[in-house]
């Protein structure tokens, strides 16, 4: 019985291995896809295209994900007046 566990469990863990690998080759042909449209696109208008200055230009235009003034979530502790401390019995 123990046997044919493990094979199942073999079975399952082939199985759940592969939907993954062809889960990415969907996503890498996919991504290859749309760069080539994106090659022919540019080369129908007339321009060079470059992935690299693709992806510049797209970072320079995205919107920051935190407004402008907002750090590292430290707060200024200029505005602590007081701090106690008690023991709790």
């Amino acid at each position: 019985m123990e046997t044919l566990t493990r094979i199942f469990r073999a079975l399952a863990f082939g199985l759940i291995a592969m939907i993954g690998l062809f889960m990415a080759l969907v996503f890498t042909f996919s991504t290859i896809i749309a760069v080539a449209v994106l090659y022919v696109v540019a080369r129908f208008r007339g321009r060079k295209f470059s992935v690299q200055e693709y992806w510049t230009t797209r970072q320079t235009e995205r919107k920051p994900v935190f407004p402008t003034g907002v750090r590292s979530g430290v707060r200024p502790r200029d505005g602590v007046t007081d701090v106690e401390a008690r023991d709790i019995p």
